[in-house]
Order: structure tokens, then sequence, then C-alpha cells
């Protein structure tokens, strides 16, 4: 029997096994699909997926595959100036294609140890009190059933497992659809790019533009929701809607991938039913605006990683695993709530257009912009972690140690207490949180403890006020 079985082998479900291997738990991640997906749904990597990256040592390989967009704030299309000294050391988007994405991030569960076995596709599940057993379309090396200690739904929108599970996804139903896909174009860039920008003045979900390789990425509104979103466009189909929207279809042709999505937005009751767990789309799915997806997906796994983890070593305290539900689903109801917002905000309708202007004034003011880029950018998060100093339950950015920074003492995804005081000890969880003593460290406290995932579980300078701390998130001490 395994430890931990991943059904999902997208970016959520191998940032998890990733995280899940830096402890030894051992993994199998299960993936239906034979070869990756080439298609590109996400575009890029928000400021705290950036942050995860960085505090795991994988930003570099990241940045040398995609592109530094500073500067720049976007809420339902509307662009504005970044707000000056947000709380990061990334204060950028990082455009990356998500087959990159996906392909950086299987290396990295597979150089870690993660078992991937793509072309298996789960069909069935039943668990115990000791286990998850789990069914497979087709026998092979591995047998018809698979079990293990836990199962993690990490497959998507439609999850095979939240459904067997009977976890009620509610919600509404999709009312906009649009067609993408990458293709060739024969109409010049100058002409093409006049022809776009006109188009966007009226309807923001419309856009042609270079996807590499001599391809464009087109995005057209779709003529109607269909029944089943899963069977791809007809190039047809995209070629009249570009002519509906554009007057002119710019000569598409040779597509690489045509597929349809929508703005359907649905949420999981709960993010864990006995031991099996939810992350990613197989939670909540909602419109792309704001591009928070994947981006949330990734932060759902580091949220788990560790907490399934410390159960499966042997440490955990007692409700740490009921806190990914408590903590990540409020986070996912957020998200939303804001898609639904700027979906709101970008209706032609005369209505949403007045409340469009007016949000536009709004955002002039840079409270109002810090607010709307903190949250989609997820680094406003603050998990309530009950009554304390104000760093308490948020997530510390990158800072400046006497010798080196933060994030680079987080690699190996332990807890870890910042000392400026060197008073201060771990002594009884030494085997599961770091320490450094650093009197130079850019902290505003004495000291703080951060969670393996970087939120503040406490600030001070008292000893037996840490130790109630690391007891409260990483168990009984060693003694």
């Amino acid at each position: 029997m395994t430890d931990v079985i991943i059904a999902g082998g997208g970016p959520t479900g191998m940032m998890l096994a990733a995280e899940l291997r830096l402890h030894d738990v051992d993994v199998l991640v299960l993936e239906k699909e034979v070869e990756p997906n080439e298609q590109v749904r996400s575009l890029g990597l928000h400021v705290r997926s950036i942050e995860i990256l960085d505090q795991r040592g994988l930003l570099e390989r990241f940045l040398e595959q995609g592109t530094q967009y500073p500067g720049g704030g976007r809420f339902a299309g509307i662009d504005k100036p970044w707000p000056e000294h947000l709380d990061t050391a990334h204060a950028y988007i990082l455009g990356i294609p998500q087959p990159v994405t996906d392909r950086l991030l299987a290396e990295h569960a597979a150089e870690l140890g993660a078992d991937i076995r793509r072309g298996c596709e789960l069909v069935g599940l039943s668990q115990d009190a000791d286990g998850v057993t789990v069914e497979l379309a087709e026998a092979g090396s591995l047998g018809k059933q698979v079990r293990a200690r836990y199962l993690v739904g990490c497959d998507g929108g439609r999850s095979t497992v939240r459904k067997l599970l009977g976890v009620g996804f509610p919600g509404e139903p999709a009312k906009v659809e649009w067609l993408r896909g990458e293709m060739e174009v024969i109409t010049p860039p100058e002409e093409l790019s006049a022809i776009v920008a006109e188009v966007r003045k009226t309807h923001k979900g419309f856009g042609v533009g270079p996807a590499g390789n001599g391809l464009y990425g087109v995005v057209v509104p779709a003529e109607s929701v269909t029944e089943d979103s899963t069977v791809p466009p007809t190039l047809e189909e995209v070629e009249r809607q570009l002519r509906a929207f554009a007057g002119t279809d710019f000569g598409v042709h040779s597509p690489r991938w045509l597929s349809r999505f929508g703005d359907a937005t649905r949420q999981a009751e709960r993010y864990r039913a006995g031991r099996v767990f939810l992350a990613g789309d197989a939670a909540h799915v909602h419109p792309p605006l704001g591009g928070q997806g994947l981006n949330l997906g990734i932060q759902d796994a580091f949220n788990l990683g560790w907490k399934l983890a410390a159960e499966i070593n042997g440490w955990a305290p007692v409700d740490l695993l009921d806190s990914y539900h408590s903590e990540r689903h409020p986070v996912g109801a957020d998200v939303l709530n804001n898609t639904r917002a700027q979906s709101e905000l970008m209706s032609t309708e005369p209505g949403p257009q007045a409340v469009r202007r007016l949000v536009t004034e709004l955002m002039d003011f840079e409270v109002v912009s810090r607010y709307l880029m903190e949250k989609v950018t997820a680094i406003g998060i603050r998990y309530d972690f009950g009554d304390g100093h104000e760093l308490l339950g948020k997530r510390l950015r990158d800072i400046g140690l006497g010798s080196g920074r933060l994030y680079e003492q987080m690699h190996h995804g332990r807890g870890l207490l910042l000392d400026r005081t060197g008073r201060l000890s771990v002594d009884g969880w030494a085997d599961r949180v770091d320490s450094v003593a650093d009197a130079d460290a850019e902290l505003g406290v004495p000291a703080v403890l951060l969670r393996p995932d970087g939120h503040v579980a406490w600030a001070g300078d008292d000893q037996a006020g840490l130790d109630k701390q690391l007891s409260r998130w990483f168990g009984a001490p060693v003694s």
C-alpha cells in the first residue's frame, strides 16, 4: 500500500506530489492522458505562486522559461499602474504558457521520486478506516486496483473523484462561452493588431495575438453555450465568430488545437471526505478572469502537502488535516466572488458598463487598487489563527538575512523559526522545524515561527508562547 494516490497530473497534482516527496511520503500520480496536454489554458503565474516557487528553490528554472511583466494591475480588463511598494519581493507577473508550467512541475516531482503513471484512469474508489482502494479503467502494471492510505482528487472541474464521493458542487452553470485555440493567420501583424484593439474597446473577451512558433492565440465569444463543452469547436465555428466580432476571420488556418470554455462558477461543499481530499479545479471552477485558476490550485497543493505529510509521518496535531478545508474553502469562495464581479463588469449592458466606469475611477485610488491586486495575486490572504500579532496568519514575504534571503531557508518544506534575539529554541521539534538565529534579519519583530507554507504561526520573543504554537502546528515534542 502506497501512502498517497493523486488522481490528476496537472499543476495541482504535480505540486502536491513534490510537496509530499519533500517529506519522504510515497506518492503515486495517476494521469489518464497518455501525453501531456499542449493546450495553453493559462498564460502566467501571479505573485503568490511565484513566491511559492522561490520558497522551494524552483523559481530560477521558471524565470528561464518565462517573461517577467513588472507593473500593471488588471481587474476585469481595467488596466491601472501597479500599486507602489506591494508587499512582495516579486512585484511582477510571470508570463509562461501552462504546458511549460506543467512540464517543469512534473520534472520537479519526478526528480524528488514521485511515481507518475500516464494512461491510468481512475474509475472507482472506496474507503475504510485504514485506507482508500482505487479502481483503474484497465489492468496494467499496477493491476486492476491500487490501495493507498489517502487519495487526493486533482482531476479537474469534471472530477471523477468528487463525483464518486458524492460531494456537492453547487453554483451556476455557464452563461457565456468562448472559443479558443492556436493557429496560423494570413492578415499582416500591424493590420491584425489594429483590428483587435478596436474590437476590444467594446468586447474585452476577444483577443488574437502571437503565441510563438508562428502561431496566434485566438479567443472569441461563442455564439451560444454548448451542452458539452468537452467537444472542441470546429475551425469553421471560430472563423464565423471572428467575422461576427471583427468583420474578418484574419485568414486563420492550420489550427494546432481548439477548445472551448465557459464561465461556470461552482465550489465543492467539502474539500475533505474521510481519507479523500479535493484540490484545484476538482474543488472549484470559475470564470478565467484574472488568471487565478491555475494559481489557486498550486496554492491549494502548497497548503495541503505538508499537512498530509505530517499525518503520514505521525506527528500531525489532531485537527491539522481538517484545517485544509477551513483555510482553503474561504479562499476559493473569495476567488469565485471576485471572478463573478469581474464577469459582470465585462458585460456590454448599460448597467454593468456604468458600474465599470465607476470602478475604473475608484481604481485610481491607491488603496482600492492595492486591495484588488492583493486579492487577485493572493498575497492578501490571512488565515484565521485567532487573536495575536498583526502578522499572524499572513504569509511572510521574502526578506533579507545577514547572509542570504529568507526563502533560501525554506527549500526543504519544513517549519522555520527566524529568531533575531538568539535566545529562542525549537528543541523537541528539530526533526520538523529549522531554526535560524540572525540579528540582521529584516524583520519588524523579535522572532517569527513560519509553517512550511510560509504563513506566520507565531510572532514574539517568549519561549513559552513559542512552545505553545510549536505544539499547535507541529505536534508533540520529541523528548
